[in-house]
């Protein structure tokens, strides 16, 4: 009887333990279904990342041009004085309250590939007072330069440096009208500003330059010479002063100085021409 009863009692058990591991299984089984059916399936996953890559784009990448400075057109503050009695002013610096300064370059005869480069490479805009004895051989050398927004003025046919001595009035009027009907014709634009040559001038010839349209006679108050700069006033550039320079072998170390200057003033380049007209 005892024996029986053992053995009835294992068999129970085996029962249980069998019922037991069935339990576990179908729960197993019904947690994998379960996380199966909470997971993204692959489609749905890569258009997750997609839109998490888009909006991280969104908030690092820089805007169209970011790294493009702004800048705003150059608006003039300085004037030219009116001219009175029929006599042209004279200006050899203006009143300005921006940091500007401006380079004038005189007659034309050193023309070398390398000063359209080096006024280039600089950003240099200048006034260039040209006579036609230094230009006629080859003018078309200069519309290189105006081509970077400089602009052609008047020194006159012949750059006799005793005009003012050795000229009558008439003389003079045909020297500075003569070369003002040239640049016309051969670049389109009429001067509107005159320096004599040497920068001697009188009354009689500030009268000669108005009856030819010319708006100011333009001296200057510091020079690049040389390979280094020479003032009148002070030791340094200011704002509002004109710079004398010349087309000449030594145009390289000149306008290095003049560029050096510039600089060490917190100064840059502006058109005389771009002042208010009186």
């Amino acid at each position: 009887m005892r024996r029986i009863i053992e053995h009835l009692r294992a068999r129970d058990w085996s029962h249980v333990l069998i019922m037991l591991g069935g339990i576990a299984a179908i729960a197993s089984i019904w947690l994998v279904s379960a996380s199966m059916l909470n997971q993204p399936s692959q489609y749905e996953h890569n258009m997750m990342m997609t839109r998490h890559q888009a909006q991280k784009r969104q908030v690092t990448a820089k805007p169209k041009n970011a790294d493009v400075p702004m800048t705003k057109p150059f608006v003039a503050d300085y004037t030219i004085p009116m001219a009175t009695g029929g006599i042209a002013p004279v200006v050899t610096r203006v009143e300005t309250k921006q940091p500007i300064v401006f380079l004038t370059i005189d007659d034309g005869a050193y023309k070398d590939a390398s000063v359209v480069t080096l006024l280039k490479a600089n950003h240099i805009k200048a006034s260039l007072f040209l006579a036609k004895l230094f230009i006629s051989s080859n003018p078309e050398f200069f519309t290189q330069i105006t081509a970077g927004g400089s602009l052609i003025e008047n020194h006159t046919l012949s750059h006799d440096l005793n005009m003012t001595k050795d000229m009558s009035y008439a003389q003079q009027k045909a020297e500075i009208c003569g070369m003002a009907d040239y640049e016309q014709q051969a670049y389109g634009r009429r001067p509107i500003f005159y320096r004599p040559p040497g920068g001697a001038y009188t009354t009689v010839m500030r009268q000669a330059a108005y009856d030819c349209g010319m708006k100011a006679v333009v001296t200057w108050i510091a020079k690049a010479n040389g390979g280094s700069m020479q003032y009148q006033i002070g030791d340094k550039l200011r704002a509002g002063d004109i710079v004398l320079m010349h087309f000449r072998p030594e145009f390289k170390s000149d306008l290095q100085a003049f560029v050096d200057a510039e600089k060490a003033a917190g100064l840059h380049t502006e058109l005389l021409e771009d002042a208010t007209i009186q």
